[in-house]
């Protein structure tokens, strides 16, 4: 049995966040969040999912929590080829530390069950997660793995290339998730998923969460394994980018005509709900049976650093759906919440919070770009 370093946090420190002056809430003392929102953007649509009416249960994130090494590069090298930075610096990231750091900022109250080293990247990570309101209680140092870290080449026009080391994350796991994991699951709104973590975890937490009667939602981003057929039969939502819906139907993604005939597959392969980020094109929802639900990019002032624009998306849509907002509504929250993500270098540290994505929705004019 490898050992393991409990983190208790019951106490929350204020968000900080350079988009806007949002007041602070005492942790135990969370307002209620409302369970409709409205947008000047557009009309919502009526569809809804099955989550419960209780809208403060929290979102529950079980992922991967790495150090991310920024590299600021005018281009990515090419075979053999050594180049030099324009400048460095390390940040906290992961996958699930991003998505539950931005729970946490949008002032929803978020649970993180991760896995991290005793080391100064473990240590960055759990003081980057405890400053953006995340709930550490579940959060375990181990001490026979690394933290994991990614290398991230950022270009000057914000696009990234990123290599991943899984460390804990890969490594630091039990064999079987631990009962008091599962019984904060049992009373959460959502769970969160990545694949940035083995493959026999989301299973378990995700058959945990479905026998609970808990929505699971699954970003395909992380390992490009194909998805085990026994973790797709208990996922509600599956979140895949253009890239990584290619990868998982082996079928071309370039055109939105092109998008829905391989979310087509995907249903056929038992997955009901599909949400696609489309990057600069926005994104689309796919219901089986049902139109797809498209939404457009919000514009950023200025494009920065995408790094975090995927993992803000799903975790903001997690949000407004456990809040009890439309599917329209959720498409709109998100895009607004990563429309804010792109303006700011890093991934955790350019997570926004609930004022400023507000703000963000009543003063922008959403448009479609053409495929």
């Amino acid at each position: 049995m490898k050992a393991l370093a409990q983190f208790e946090n019951s106490q929350f420190l204020p968000h900080r966040r350079r988009h806007s002056s949002f007041p602070t809430t005492s942790p135990n003392r969370r307002s209620k969040p409302p369970s409709r929102l409205c947008f000047a953007c557009t009309s919502a649509s009526s569809v809804t999912v099955g989550v419960s009416s209780d809208t403060t249960k929290p979102v529950v994130v079980v992922g991967s929590a790495n150090a991310d090494i920024y590299v600021e590069v005018d281009r990515t090298p090419i075979e053999g080829e050594t180049i030099a930075a324009r400048n460095g610096e390390i940040l906290a990231g992961g996958k699930g530390a991003n998505q539950a750091c931005c729970g946490g900022r949008l002032d929803h109250l978020t649970y993180f069950l991760g896995r991290i080293g005793d080391d100064a990247h473990g240590k960055l990570i759990e003081d980057a997660l405890r400053l953006g309101g995340v709930r550490l209680d579940r959060l375990s140092r181990v001490v026979t793995a690394p933290t994991g870290f990614a290398v991230v080449m950022l270009q000057p026009d914000g696009q990234n290339s990123i290599i991943i080391i899984g460390g804990a994350n890969m490594h630091g796991w039990p064999d079987a998730v631990r009962g008091e994991d599962l019984e904060v699951l049992a009373k959460a709104g959502v769970l969160l998923l990545q694949r940035e973590i083995p493959d026999r975890i989301n299973i378990q937490v995700a058959k945990a969460a479905k026998n609970a009667g808990v929505p699971v939602i699954l970003d395909a981003g992380g390992v490009e394994d194909p998805i085990p057929s026994e973790l797709l039969n208990v996922v509600d939502i599956l979140s895949p980018n253009e890239t990584e819906l290619g990868r998982l139907t082996g079928m071309p993604t370039e055109t939105f005509e092109q998008i829905s005939q391989a979310v087509l597959q995907l249903h056929e392969m038992g997955v009901k709900k599909v949400l696609v980020k489309l990057g600069s094109k926005g994104s689309a929802l796919f219901i089986d049976g049902e139109e797809a639900l498209r939404q457009a990019i919000i514009p950023a002032s200025e494009v920065v650093d995408t790094t975090g624009a995927g993992d803000t998306f799903t975790a903001a849509f997690a949000v407004a759906l456990v809040e009890g907002m439309t599917m329209k509504e959720c498409l709109e929250f998100a895009a607004a919440a990563a429309s804010l993500c792109v303006e700011i270098k890093g991934t955790i540290p350019s997570m926004p919070d609930r004022r400023a994505v507000m703000e963000r929705l009543r003063s922008s004019k959403i448009y479609f770009t053409n495929y």
